[in-house]
Parts: structure tokens; sequence; C-alpha cells
């Protein structure tokens, strides 16, 4: 009895849907398909991030002159890449792929000195950190500075508060509870850092965002490496502490 040619192997059909969303995806115009990347890649693992496709594909798009699909592709790229480092049966996929991440990053930094729009800049400096792979908490970091609040807890030992610190637009504050639909939440206003006074991550961030003209991403950061304070038991902390706390 013999099998016939005409029935792909499971390997195939994903090697096939992998290549179908990537070719989708480097179109540029097709958001779903991005969506699906990175449920399949990043979220749930359906796809294999290791296949020779994934890394080379994105690195044709983040080489090409689409800003938004260059974007995306890094951003996709630095999150894989260090969920890979993560992973016990990925571990080496940075270092067995080390002039394909140099690529990478270097389109990083190109495309993140050319883009005007703030919430594409900090996804390209977290794919610079993430690329760099020097740290695992970029993406938290930065998601608190796309949506411009953090949820996170006290550093109380008896764990007293879950607690927003929101920098932005609605202001810079700390409050527990739903402050987005009350006006009686107490609020305590946030403490940023003296840019003069960063230091490491922190002083290179700031100084990155003000050389490529992001004045509001450098602010932002400026109260991301300060301090909030927990309106439950009044104790002040480092906000980035707490980022890095629960990413631990």
């Amino acid at each position: 009895m013999t099998t016939s040619s005409s029935v792909p192997l499971a390997d195939d059909a994903d090697s096939d849907r992998l290549r179908a969303l990537l070719e989708r995806a480097a179109e540029g115009a097709d958001s779903q398909a991005w969506s699906d990347l990175w449920t399949e890649l990043y979220h749930n693992g359906s796809l294999d991030v290791a296949h020779p496709l994934v890394l080379h594909t994105l690195i044709d798009m983040a080489e090409d002159d689409h800003a938004d699909t260059a974007a995306s592709a890094l951003h996709l790229a630095g999150a894989l890449l260090v969920q890979a480092d993560q992973r016990c049966e990925t571990q080496n996929l940075r270092n067995r792929h080390v002039s394909q991440v140099a690529r990478l990053l270097a389109a990083a930094n190109r495309w993140r000195q050319d883009t005007a729009d703030r919430n594409v800049y900090c996804h390209l400096i977290e794919a610079v950190l993430n690329l760099e792979g020097d740290i695992h908490w970029a993406q938290e970091l930065i998601w608190g500075v796309v949506s411009e609040e953090y949820e996170i807890e006290c550093t109380n030992p008896g764990g007293c508060a879950s607690l927003w610190v929101v920098i932005g637009e609605r202001g810079f504050f700390s409050a527990v509870g739903d402050y987005a639909l009350s006006d009686d939440v107490e609020t305590f206003p946030l403490h940023p850092a003296d840019p003069r006074a960063l230091e490491g991550l922190g002083h290179r961030l700031y100084d990155l965002a003000r050389a490529d003209g992001h004045d509001e991403v450098a602010r932002a950061l400026t109260y991301a490496f300060g301090e909030a304070t927990c309106p439950e038991c009044k104790q002040r902390f480092s906000v980035v502490g707490q980022v890095i706390a629960s990413c631990s």
C-alpha cells in the first residue's frame, strides 16, 4: 500500500501556511496576516519560529522601502528572538543567526531615525532592545509608554494593592481602581526622574528619543524611570523596578 503524494504532510501544510501568511503580510495592507503571524508564531507557537522562512522573510521586509511593513517585521522579529531565548527548544536561535540578527538591528536603527509616528517609534525602540538581546522586559517597558499606563503591584511585602501608573494625555499619576470610569478615584502625582540623573538604559533611551526628535516619548520615559506612590500604603517605589519584577 502506498501513500498518495498529493496529500501534504503536516510539516508541508505548516510551511505552506507560514509562506502564505508572510506573503500576505509583505504586501503591506493585510493586518489580519500580521495578527495571525503574532498568534501562530508568538502567542501559541503553532508555527515554527525556527523555520528558515521566518527570519529570512522578515529581513527582506525590514530592508525594503515600505516603512509600515518594515516596522511591523522588526517588531515581530525582536519579540520572537527574545521569546526564543527563553525556550529550551529554541535557545540557540539567536546564536545560529548572528548575521541575520545584525541586519535586523541595523534596519531597526535606521528606521527609528526616520519615523515621525510616536507609537511606531516606540515599537522600533522595543525592537532595537529585543534584537540586542541584553534585556528581556523591553516589551513590557515600551507597552506602558505606548498605552500610556502600567498595571503593576505595590512593592509592599503584604501585597497591599494592584495599581495603575498613568503617563500621558490623562495625566501623570498613580491610582487604585478604575480611574478611567470614575471621578472619585484618589490619585497621587508621579515623580519623574531628572533627565540629568538618569543612568544606564534610562539615560540611553532618553537621549535616543531626544536625538530622534521624539520629545514626548523622552518625557514619558522620565516617568517610566521615575517613582510612583501606592495610594494604599503611601510607599514610593520605582516604576521600572516593578515592571522588571513583573517579568521575573
